[in-house]
């Protein structure tokens, strides 16, 4: 019985070898391993985004949005009317359309398409390649489930389901896939923005120039600017973007611009030109005409409102630049009283070349990082009381500043600017508490 049981043993152990053997050299076809896997969703397109030459996006309902890549690469719309592109939308649907795997594969021969939706599509789209070859993505009916759709290829008879929000993605009209932007300018090489408000209590001309990374007004007068102030600005203009309806009446939209009052103009200049936004307002709605545009357009209320800004919106409130960087020099005159620290290493050191005591510089630090101002006068700078030198950035930047008092308040200057800064007697107060307060570090204990 041993005997026997032993030689059973070893027959299951050589047929589970040779199926083994077999499996190892005739592998799956794609098609086998499909059936094999209710789970793994097969695909249906696998295409390369770059040999994508033109693309047709069929509706039942709606026209035709035809699009192709321009002589640079780029993709433009072609019909139902020539329109620009975004790029990014464009890029989108290709990366739909390019890779796309489907929920199931519930018949490998359909026959009766109709009961699918598929006889007369709601969703076709067609893509055509560089080697002019064409691949027909048909999309049905809803699934009895509700949340996939019937899909199948134009000269394939399987029949798939995708997801809902694979057919969302490739379910695109002209509005859709159109460039919205009303400014198209690189902003990144934008060398000068000018704001013309136009609103009776903020009426201003205000002129912006780059420097690099660096923001400069230049008109109404020669101001520093507050850096992220101009990035907001940047960043309105560049997304800024019509609101555009399906079936809007172009001239109705015209004739409102027209009879709208004047809001704010911004124009940009760059290395590829000019560009010219107007905006408008009457009652609670906003349109703007931009010169990249042939037409008018109502515009969302938070482009109106970010750029209507005046002045002093924008001009830089602090007294010095340095910034959350360790100065290398500080020096301040306050009538008889004088005080020198220098940076060196980790550590500050007072005029006797003794080691101070960080924490009694470091309030002195903050209360000089911040001295703002409260507003910007014209006039009221009179002889300085105080004096005070900031040196930074590797000794590259000299900050000096000459400190009148005005009043209850005080008048600060800059040198060699023109712009005057009224600050608060309380933070000239706790600025000279602070330099009063500095204190020797201890000796080390031996």
């Amino acid at each position: 019985m041993k005997i026997s049981g032993l030689l059973i043993a070893c027959v299951v152990l050589a047929a589970l070898l040779g199926l083994l053997y077999w499996s190892n050299h005739h592998p799956a076809t794609a098609d086998s391993a499909v059936k094999a896997s209710a789970d793994t969703p097969p695909k249906i397109l696998t295409l390369d985004q770059l040999n994508i030459n033109s693309l047709a996006i069929h509706h039942a309902d709606q026209p035709t949005v035809d699009l192709s890549r321009n002589g640079s690469g780029g993709w433009q719309i072609t019909a139902p009317k020539p329109l620009a592109a975004d790029q990014d939308s464009v890029s989108s649907v290709l990366s739909a359309v390019s890779s796309l795997n489907a929920d199931r594969l519930l018949e490998d021969k359909a026959t009766n398409l109709s009961s699918y939706g598929l006889s007369n599509p709601a969703l076709e789209v067609d893509v055509t390649l560089k080697d002019k070859k064409t691949q027909k993505l048909l999309v049905g009916d809803k699934t009895p489930s509700g949340n996939a759709y019937y899909a199948m290829l134009g000269e394939d008879p399987r029949l798939f389901t995708i997801a809902s929000y694979d057919k969302t993605s490739l379910d695109k009209t002209a509005e859709d896939l159109r460039d919205k932007r009303l400014l198209t300018a690189d902003f990144d090489k934008v060398s000068q923005i000018e704001l013309m408000n136009q609103t009776p209590d903020k009426k201003q001309d205000i002129t912006f120039a780059r420097n690099k990374d660096d923001w400069q007004i230049l008109k109404p007068g020669p101001f520093r600017a507050q850096s992220f102030q101009l990035d907001d600005l940047v960043r309105s203009l560049k997304d800024a973007k019509m609101e555009a309806t399906p079936g809007s009446d172009e001239a109705k939209v015209s004739a409102d611009f027209k009879s709208a009052k004047p809001f704010v103009t911004a124009k940009i200049t760059g290395a590829s030109g000019a560009q010219e936004l107007e905006v408008r307002k009457s009652k609670d709605d906003y349109y703007a005409k931009s010169t990249v545009l042939p037409v008018v357009y109502k515009v969302p209320s938070a482009i109106a409102t970010s750029l209507n800004k005046s002045i002093d919106d924008f001009r830089n409130k602090k007294l010095f630049d340095f910034g959350y960087e360790d100065p290398n020099k500080i020096e301040i005159h306050d009538g008889g009283k004088s005080y020198f620290l220098t940076h060196g290493g980790t550590d500050w050191w007072g005029p006797d070349g003794k080691k101070l005591d960080d924490s009694t510089v470091q309030p002195l630090l903050g209360d000089l990082r911040d001295l703002s101002a409260t507003k910007f006068p014209d006039s009221g700078f009179g002889r300085p009381a105080i004096q005070i030198t900031v040196t930074s950035k590797d000794n590259k930047r000299v900050e000096r500043v000459g400190i009148a008092k005005s009043g209850d308040t005080y008048i600060a200057k800059r040198e060699n600017e023109p712009a005057l800064y009224e600050l608060s007697s309380s933070s000239i107060q706790e600025l000279q508490k602070s330099a009063a307060n500095l204190k020797p570090a201890n000796a080390p204990k031996k």
